[in-house]
């Protein structure tokens, strides 16, 4: 029997990859490869996490690739194409950008996880009071890996200038990204357990000092709003269905996370809706007769 909150889920992403296919179809068909790039690699580090790992499956979708629902791997795609464009748009050097697109996606699971896995979405099957309520925390070092290492692979890559960058590089970032999670995922079941915990909340401590202190800003006009609607999408979804479903209740902490998460992204991207100061006007420019 579906789901209908994972039903409901699809569609979101479906307007959601609209948005982002919008935006690439600007640029030209090597952009919008990127995106669909970015939708393979979300299909392929799904399904070999699980190969690999074992630690959680998926409920039932619409559309399933395997064991994995084709929409979990667009929501990889969108949220990667979505942090791009925003850390694109920042002052951040280029080497930075794929820290702060990472950390931009651990902004949306800190949210979706802990709800979704309350929906019957998915279950990594420890029950839900295990770690962070029911989801486990090298789950956050593995979203941070993922958009991490394809944005770098991209990056590096899929240069605009030449046709292997163009056409040939987003390939290489699949294959970068792919080897390096299936390499983490070794490396953080490998860990003595007095390192495990330590490990992760060192690594992402490190990531977020590293973007703080650099101070990033938009260096320019506002990107496309969809690296607006992107994350508002998601944790308006799982706000709303967490209600909706009381799963926000159980407990009502994760209710305050939620809200928390949100407001961070909505801080981050109150350029997108926050009224830009007008230009004052010249006054040393001569009066029209």
């Amino acid at each position: 029997m579906l789901n209908p909150y994972a039903v409901a889920f699809e569609l979101v992403l479906v307007v959601l990859f609209g948005l982002c296919l919008r935006h690439a179809l600007r640029f030209g068909l090597a952009r919008v490869w990127q995106l669909a790039a970015g939708v393979v690699f979300g299909v392929l580090l799904e399904t070999a996490t699980i190969q690999q790992l074992h630690a959680y499956h998926y409920g039932r979708f619409l559309l399933m690739i395997g064991d994995v629902p084709l929409m979990v791997g667009v929501g990889w795609g969108v949220i990667i194409y979505s942090a791009r464009v925003f850390s694109d748009s920042t002052n951040l050097p280029e080497w930075a950008r794929p820290v702060l697109d990472g950390l931009l996606a651990l902004n949306i699971d800190l949210a979706m996880d802990v709800v979704a896995i309350r929906l019957g979405l998915w279950d990594w099957g420890h029950g839900l009071d295990w770690q962070f309520f029911g989801v486990p925390f090298a789950n956050f070092w593995a979203w941070f890996w993922v958009v991490f290492s394809f944005s770098v692979g991209l990056r590096a890559l899929a240069r605009p200038h030449s046709w292997a960058g163009r056409w040939l590089g987003p390939f290489g970032a699949l294959l970068v990204g792919v080897v390096d999670i299936v390499a983490m995922n070794s490396l953080i079941i490998s860990l003595p357990p007095a390192w495990y915990v330590p490990t992760i909340f060192l690594t992402l401590g490190v990531a977020l000092v590293l973007v703080l202190s650099l101070r990033p800003r938009l260096s320019g006009p506002p990107a496309d709003s969809l690296v607006f609607w992107v994350p508002f999408g998601f944790h308006v979804y799982y706000l709303g269905a967490g209600l909706l479903s009381l799963a926000l209740l159980r407990p009502p902490v994760l209710l305050l996370v939620s809200l928390a998460m949100l407001g961070l992204a909505l801080y981050l991207h109150r350029a997108y809706f926050t009224p830009r100061p007008s230009k004052p006007p010249d006054l040393a420019a001569p009066i029209e007769p």
